[in-house]
């Protein structure tokens, strides 16, 4: 299970690199997107950061997983890490396009919230 979570660690390090790349190419101009306090273009940052922020809690759970030689109780954990490395850069984009989404945000922060008490409660045992 945690090669899973392995793999979706770095494609989201992958992915952060390519999108800050792409928005990199108009970050100077001061007035892209409505300025860089506007909602499009905070939703913008937010889902390029979370790339990475989430591939590195995949990468953390993955190494840890490994390192602790530990095989039961993972599958919950690895599940919620990898819906929430795939949700929140997808409604951060979603949401700078249309705010509606924006009302879905519970659903990766629930999932990295239940995956890593799943996990603890493993670590614990």
């Amino acid at each position: 299970m945690a090669d899973v979570n392995l793999l979706a660690a770095w494609l989201g390090i992958l992915l952060g690199s390519l999108a800050g790349a792409i928005q990199g190419l108009f970050f100077r101009r001061e007035d892209w997107l409505g300025g860089y306090g506007s909602w499009r273009r905070r939703m913008l940052r937010l889902g390029h950061i979370s790339f990475f922020g989430l591939g590195f809690v995949n990468l953390g759970f993955a190494l840890s997983v490994r390192v602790l030689e530990i095989d039961d109780g993972i599958v919950w954990s690895s599940r919620l890490f990898i819906l929430g490395a795939v949700t929140m850069p997808l409604l951060c984009y979603l949401s700078s396009v249309k705010d509606v989404f924006r009302y879905l945000f519970f659903i990766p922060v629930l999932s990295v919230i239940a995956g890593s008490a799943i996990f603890l409660e493993v670590l614990l045992r």
